[in-house]
């Protein structure tokens, strides 16, 4: 399932190699349709989760399994954007790697069963090892490259849980 998914995404997708170590779900697993592509750029009533103010709104992919993800392009930097989320989802959230910094939100429980990503928030720094940024996938927008990259992994429609506090 996952290297499904990780082929979907473009060369430069800021979490395909996530994706690409993501462990196969167990089991039996039964067929959900895709969840459409949005019209326009999702906000955080249509996503249930805060969008970061000021987020640009870059692509969404099919995760499998009836969930999308969602990326925006933000321009503060990784640690402005942690420390917003901790306030907004009133938790720490887990930073899981140094270099390049990647952290953390979960604000659901994950079901092995019916969902293919936990539902969170995951904050990718951009500018870590000399880059300058996640390049701005529409071409002559503003900026051209993105410090700090957002993903955004709603809860599953069925799903009767809301976020974690």
């Amino acid at each position: 399932m996952a290297l499904v998914s990780m082929m979907a995404l473009p060369l430069g997708s800021p979490f395909a190699r996530a994706l690409a170590t993501s462990a196969a779900p167990a089991g039996p697993q039964k067929a959900v349709p895709p969840v459409p592509p949005p019209q326009g750029a999702p906000t955080a009533a249509t996503l249930g989760l805060p969008v970061y103010p000021g987020a640009q709104f870059l692509a969404s992919y099919d995760a499998g399994r009836g969930q999308r993800f969602y990326l925006f392009g933000v321009t503060a930097s990784f640690t402005e954007v942690i420390a917003y989320y901790k306030i907004v989802l009133k938790q720490k959230g887990e930073l899981v790697f140094d270099e390049p910094g990647v952290y953390v939100f979960e604000v659901g429980r994950f079901r092995e069963d019916t969902m293919a990503f936990p539902p969170g928030i995951t904050i990718k720094d951009y500018t870590g090892g000399g880059t300058k940024g996640y390049p701005n996938p529409k071409p002559g927008a503003q900026p051209s490259r993105f410090p700090t990259v957002v993903q955004i992994v709603p809860l599953p429609p069925a799903s009767p849980e809301g976020p974690a506090g």
